[in-house]
């Protein structure tokens, strides 16, 4: 070979060579787009979503004194907890109130369609309830003269009535949020001493804040009961969310609802004030599966 023939070989070879390299992407880029293709018969078969079992019943293992328990059975189910008959929602929830004494276990008997029952029952964990002193407040509300014993026996009876109620809404299954933010001045279902006199625990969640602060509603609802100045609870509202859970709101200084509202959550409802049997401004939030006294913070918790 000449040197002609190898300088001409010489200065062909740098051209193989960036060929080559050029080629190199292009190649893979061919390989990329080749397995991006699915090959016939091997696609991918969509995911069902998962059916809704509609006789499935869930309910929690485990629920504490005060609770307020929604649980889930199939549609057109009949549902009993205790003494009484549970409302079932069209989609097959239910709701029940764990009281503040309440023993283990929780029994719920549900009667599918079909005609199948199943019992279930559920842990109820106990709590402690310190004992909370009261002091400075009214003795004539403490130790009422008759006359009186008999205005809060009546007012009470009137309470009683509005919260037997047992509408189909479904407010209660929202998300609750704070009707006022402040301190917790008293908790509910701990023993009260009032001037150095044992009372009733307490039915509820005090919380303080200034005279004249905004009283939202926790939930949407339907005012059922408005009372400006009962004796011991003073200003006094309450707000119906559904299948017998309430929420009860003493000692406003002012109410900007009336019976028959339809409120939405958020919505003002009043102000707090120390009207009633008050030491100083705070609301008191209470709740209440009908007659069953639950713990609002649970509520807010859940």
């Amino acid at each position: 070979m000449t040197q002609a023939s190898r300088a001409s070989l010489g200065t062909h070879r740098p051209r193989i060579a960036a060929s080559a390299a050029a080629g190199a992407p292009l190649a893979w880029r061919a390989l990329a787009l080749a397995l991006l293709v699915p090959v016939a018969g091997l696609a991918a078969a969509p995911v069902p979503a998962p059916t809704p079992d509609p006789d499935r019943i869930v309910f929690p293992a485990t629920v504490s004194q005060g609770a307020m328990v929604i649980g889930k059975v199939p549609p057109g189910s009949t549902v009993r907890h205790g003494d009484r008959s549970l409302r079932v929602t069209g989609y097959g929830s239910v709701v029940f109130g764990v009281g503040r004494d309440a023993v283990s276990p929780a029994r719920v008997e549900v009667v599918r369609p079909d005609g199948t029952t199943r019992t279930l029952e559920i842990a109820v964990t106990p709590r402690d309830w310190p004992i909370e002193r009261v002091d400075g407040v009214p003795p004539k509300t403490v130790a009422p003269p008759p006359a009186i014993a008999e205005r809060i026996r009546r007012e009470q009876a009137t309470v009683t009535a509005a919260r037997a109620e047992d509408a189909a809404r479904t407010d209660f299954t929202q998300a609750f949020i704070w009707p006022v933010k402040g301190r917790i001045s008293g908790r509910f279902g701990n023993q009260r001493v009032y001037n150095g006199t044992p009372g009733s625990a307490h039915s509820g969640m005090d919380i303080a804040a200034p005279t004249g602060t905004p009283v939202l509603a926790p939930a949407a609802g339907v005012v059922t009961l408005v009372a400006p100045d009962f004796y011991l609870t003073g200003g006094t509202l309450l707000l119906d969310h559904g299948h017998g859970i309430s929420s009860n709101f003493l000692h406003l200084s002012r109410i900007d609802v009336k019976v028959g509202d339809r409120v939405e959550q958020g919505q003002l409802l009043g102000a707090v004030g120390a009207t009633g049997r008050a030491t100083g401004p705070h609301l008191h939030w209470g709740m209440n599966w009908f007659d069953v006294r639950i713990d609002p913070l649970l509520v807010l918790e859940k």
